[in-house]
């Protein structure tokens, strides 16, 4: 693809100017600074390209350049934030804004809120694209891979089961070390073909000419279009469609449609099953032993059906993978032939006659069973039973697997009168939460994988990010909540036992787990950018166990279970706060409760200047949070009074002298402050130096990672008022500014609204959106402090993954929580939705681009309709003869609903930047 490069100022040295005429096929010199100079430089470029401005994309930096552009007629202007803002590029004209031009993917089309396409191939791009087309369905997730290739450093097939992991051993830096990941599971896609026995596609026989895939998001269903040609010049139109099913968790289908273009011939089809598969889609784990897989067989059961059975080599764990392949459309075939040229990969090979224009349909039909499944006798014989059960194809499974995503997408849509990229982004993110974590997940022993079934990145591991996935999961789907909330709550065992090996009480939950509930954080990473090994410390984020509880408390709020509450969820409560209670010193000069050895969610801070890895004290996140689940543990108690509670008492031992402990640090935990009332992130934090940001941004330009530049200088984040992602504004992000001061009262602490607000502007200026994360804690924050400026962080937050933002991570897996979080920002912060106790309220402060918003939530055991815009927000409940009426409360009024009714308050006009109170009782109409 030819390319122009346009820049201001003079020509530089004859060295120079050689070098740009090198890599640029156009260079234009232009005197930059307003629209009509760059108007004139792009005229310029074009003429020289030999193309119309309509097949020109053009990238600018500048509002007035992407104006000129827009005002030219090219065909995609995009803007680059170097210097602008999103919606500043946007209002010049931009089609599309980047934060680098690295992540710019000319081949991704935006056109249909419920299609992501990419047309073309591009190799730069593939991993990316892979993981956003990954089907999947709770129980298992298939990458996007091309079905005719293996990984070769551009293509990369994963099949990933939830809570399938292995555990190996590998040598680093002298030393050996264990690490347990998510298993790359054998490779069910494998389709080939080849004309007149030349060579394979997947060895260059076959060429494509053209390409384009679409990922269906209402049905998840991938198709992709190739036309190939031969070495002899003779064309191949091909379709594929696959789908991993929703509504059966343990079948998959991939379909092949081949027609020939102009000729008659003979062509072999190879279809089959590939266990020969290592985990090597993180360039970082390069060093890390990867062979998960071992004792592979392969047999012909049926002459249509392939059986391929693997066991990990550590945890033992088989999976079988069945496939039947047939062929339709053809005048004769040879029957099926296995064959296996390499130990491990194991295909059915036939010969086709086929006819010009006439379709050739190869059927692969497959389905997957663990050893950890129940209701089978073994791996093998369940695959082979639901695949003998199954409908045949991606024909016959798409009907059901349809349907159950109609029901799905019922519940989980939400609806935007917004710009058509928003709501094609939020659809995406829904869908790959649905895949990652579906009705199917309540069967399941799984926790929250924070990269989806999409990739091997965090080595497939369970860490906080559920704190952004159940809030959403939990107004919809429960009962998945439950699962999820219960995988924790297995552990309990292991948590107990690594606070008891620290010397404490209580449970102390791992920062990252996997299989058993153990550490599973590796003690080092490594520095690409220093060639170095690093210390990793991350194991100190205590706050994992918070929230947990948070989770706990959550989703007992949401449904009243107080049947779980007493089996499991107070259990879980109270030994999180039992560690906590442990942890804590008792100053008894000042009545204060510190802690000290900990990290915060920043990440970036392990400790202080001069002693690194030793934690922090006071931390605010922790120690905020910690008051507020030694105050739900006591609810709890209380809640369950009359219930089970003598019984919960006794069979946890708890005492009168705990219960004191907890009331007393529920009251007394320490909140440190900068002089100005802004909550310090930790005690010590406002003596750190400030960081030159401008510098570091005009050398760097992406500083998300800024623990790994700085490391490479010979220098440390612990000596700077940075962090990585949303630390002090978590507390504002999980319980709301109202509540926080409230909260911060109760410990003694009064705080003005007016502080809370220099509280997020000290850190949104010094926060490095290291974390997909950052930008969702962000924009929820500003949802009632600047509604206009959360839009914009909000956009930001969307296009994490779309768009690869963290500097091509996404190829890893896509980040489930950021994902989910946005979801929850449209909820929580622009509708305004909190559950308060046992009432459902509501506080709307939706930005002025979002002009309605529609979505569905659960409360109580009912469903619940929300329609807000501007002027008045509608809550309906659909009829429910069983569940009671729930309480809502907008505003000031607090009213009841019932099955069948429907609640319309008119909402007063609010200044653009400010969030209006709502007063009580103001126009409030209920219909039944």
């Amino acid at each position: 693809m030819p390319v122009a490069l346009m820049i201001a100022g003079s020509p530089g040295s004859p060295s120079e100017e050689a070098a740009l005429a090198q890599d640029f096929e156009v260079v234009v010199r232009s005197s930059r600074g307003s629209e009509g100079p760059a108007a004139t430089a792009l005229r310029a470029a074009a003429s020289k390209l030999d193309a119309s401005a309509a097949r020109i994309a053009v990238v600018d930096t500048a509002p007035f350049g992407v104006a000129a552009a827009r005002e030219g007629g090219f065909g995609l202007v995009v803007g680059i934030t170097r210097a602008s803002t999103r919606a500043d590029l946007e209002a010049a004209g931009a089609d599309l804004v980047l934060d680098d031009v690295g992540e710019l993917d000319l081949g991704v089309l935006r056109t249909d809120p419920w299609v992501l396409a990419y047309e073309g191939f591009d190799a730069a791009h593939e991993g990316h694209r892979e993981a956003l087309t990954t089907l999947g369905n709770g129980y298992q997730g298939t990458r996007g891979a091309a079905p005719e290739r293996a990984a070769d450093g551009v293509h990369y097939p994963g099949t990933y089961l939830a809570g399938v992991y292995n555990r190996l051993t590998s040598t680093v830096q002298g030393r050996e070390v264990e690490d347990e990941h998510l298993v790359n599971a054998p490779n069910w896609l494998p389709v080939d073909l080849r004309t007149d026995a030349g060579a394979w596609w997947s060895e260059g026989g076959l060429t494509p000419v053209r390409e384009r895939r679409e990922l269906d998001l209402r049905r998840g269903l991938l198709t992709r279009q190739v036309e190939l040609t031969d070495s002899a010049g003779r064309g191949l139109q091909i379709t594929q469609r696959r789908l991993v099913s929703m509504q059966h968790q343990h079948l998959a289908a991939l379909e092949t449609t081949v027609v020939p273009l102009g000729w008659n011939g003979r062509m072999e089809v190879r279809s089959g099953i590939d266990a020969t598969v290592r985990n090597r889609n993180v360039a970082e784990y390069a060093g890390l032993a990867d062979r998960h897989l071992g004792e592979v067989t392969g047999r012909q059961v049926e002459p249509d059906v392939l059986l391929v059975e693997a066991v990990t080599t550590t945890s033992r764990i088989t999976i079988a993978t069945a496939a039947r392949t047939t062929v339709t459309g053809v005048g004769r075939s040879k029957e099926h032939r296995l064959e296996s040229v390499v130990e491990g990969r194991y295909a059915h090979r036939l010969e086709v006659d086929v006819r010009s224009g006439v379709p050739l349909r190869i059927d692969k039909t497959v389905a997957v069973v663990s050893s950890r499944d129940p209701a089978v006798a073994t791996a093998g014989s369940g695959a082979l039973a639901e695949l003998a059960r199954a409908p045949a194809g991606v024909s016959g499974l798409l009907p059901g697997h349809a349907a159950a995503w109609e029901r799905l997408w019922q519940q989980f849509h939400v609806t935007l009168d917004a710009d058509r990229e928003t709501h094609l982004v939020l659809n995406l993110h829904q869908f790959h939460l649905l895949q990652s974590v579906s009705p199917h997940t309540a069967e399941l022993d799984a926790g929250v994988p924070a990269r989806g079934l999409h990739g091997e990145g965090y080595r497939g591991h369970v860490f906080w990010d559920e704190l952004f996935v159940l809030p959403v999961i939990t107004m919809h789907l429960p009962d998945v909540t439950r699962a999820l909330l219960d995988y924790r709550w297995h552990r309990l065992g292991a948590a107990r036992q690594a606070a008891a090996d620290a010397g404490l009480a209580g449970a102390l939950f791992p920062w990252q787990s996997g299989s058993d509930g153990r550490e599973e954080t590796p003690a080092q990473l490594f520095n690409l950018r220093s060639g170095r090994w690093m210390p990793d410390n991350s194991r100190r984020q205590r706050h994992v166990g918070l929230a947990v509880a948070y989770n706990a408390w959550l989703y007992y709020q949401a449904t009243g279970d107080t049947a779980w509450l007493a089996e499991r969820g107070a259990e879980l409560i109270i030994e999180v706060t039992r560690l906590f209670a442990a942890m804590a010193t008792h100053d008894s000069v000042d009545d204060r409760f510190h802690l000290s050895g900990v990290m915060g969610p920043d990440e970036y801070h392990d400790g202080y200047p001069g002693t690194p890895g030793s934690g922090l004290r006071d931390n605010a996140y922790t120690n905020v949070l910690t008051a507020w689940i030694c105050a739900r543990a006591g609810d709890a108690l209380e809640i369950l009074g009359g219930h089970d509670c003598d019984d919960l008492r006794e069979r946890l031992g708890v005492g009168p002298a705990e219960e004191h402990r907890w009331e007393h640090m529920s009251r007394r935990m320490a909140v440190p402050f900068h002089i100005d009332g802004v909550i310090s992130q930790f005690d010590g934090y406002e003596q750190l130096a400030e960081l030159d940001w401008n510098r570091y941004r005009d050398t760097y330009g992406n500083i998300g990672r800024l623990d790994l530049i700085l490391e490479a200088e010979g220098d440390s984040t612990n000596r700077y008022q940075l962090a990585k992602q949303a630390d002090v504004l978590m507390l504002v992000y999980l319980l709301g500014g109202d509540q926080l001061r409230d909260l911060l009262g109760r410990l003694g602490y009064a705080m003005e609204p007016t502080a809370l607000v220099r509280t997020v502007d000290f850190y949104l200026a010094r926060t490095a959106h290291g974390s997909t994360l950052s930008r969702v804690v962000h924009a929820s924050v500003l949802a009632g402090i600047d509604p206009k400026r959360a839009w914009g962080t909000f956009r930001d937050a969307l296009v994490a993954d779309l768009d690869d933002t963290q500097g091509g991570t996404t190829k890893e897996g896509v980040h489930l929580g950021a994902m989910a979080g946005t979801v929850d920002i449209v909820m929580r912060s622009f509708a305004g939705l909190h559950i308060r106790g046992d009432v459902l309220a509501f506080d709307p402060c939706p930005p002025p681009e979002l002009r309605r918003v529609r979505f569905q939530a659960r409360f109580r055991g009912q469903r619940i309709d929300v329609d807000l815009d501007h002027g008045q927000l509608r809550v309906s409940a659909h009829p429910c003869a069983s569940a009671p009426p729930v309480r809502i409360r907008v505003g000031g009024a607090e009213l009841s609903l019932r099955g069948g009714e429907t609640i319309d308050v008119d909402l007063p006009a609010r200044a653009d930047s400010t969030r209006a109170a709502i007063p009580g009782g103001a126009a409030t109409t209920i219909t039944g």
